[in-house]
């Protein structure tokens, strides 16, 4: 399948790596002795589950304790990259007919004003997300 290149106007860099964890003090410890520092802690539900995100220099992480480790190589979740206008790449990844994983832009509260933002699938099954953190 050829790909229309206007999805592609939509980021400007890497916005995260996602990795999910079996033990969220463990995962948080191995990476700040790497040199990442904490930069936000979310609830994701009543079960007591957060995200954390970590960051050093230009990479940040989102690791979070609601899905599980996969334990082998590809433990790691999905690519974010950053966008400034999430519902606009939405439409333009509709457009050029990449497999979206949601039916429409998602949203959360992380952050001051939250984020939105959606998947595709890459053609090694990998999870892509574009992600806007929403400044107003």
């Amino acid at each position: 399948m050829a790909f229309n290149k206007s999805l592609a106007g939509y980021y400007d860099d890497l916005a995260h790596v996602g990795i999910p964890t079996d033990d969220l003090p463990k995962t948080e410890e191995f990476w700040a002795g790497l040199g990442f520092k904490e930069i936000g802690r979310f609830d994701t539900d009543d079960q007591g589950h957060e995200v954390i995100f970590m960051q050093a220099g230009h990479l940040t992480l989102e690791i979070w304790n609601s899905d599980g480790a996969v334990h082998k190589t590809g433990a790691i979740n999905h690519i974010s990259l950053n966008v400034t206008d999430a519902d606009g790449a939405y439409q333009a990844a509709k457009k050029a007919g990449y497999q979206l994983k949601e039916d429409e832009v998602q949203h959360l509260d992380y952050w001051q004003h939250g984020i939105k933002y959606f998947n595709i699938v890459g053609p090694n099954d990998e999870t892509i997300e574009f992600c806007e953190i929403v400044k107003a």
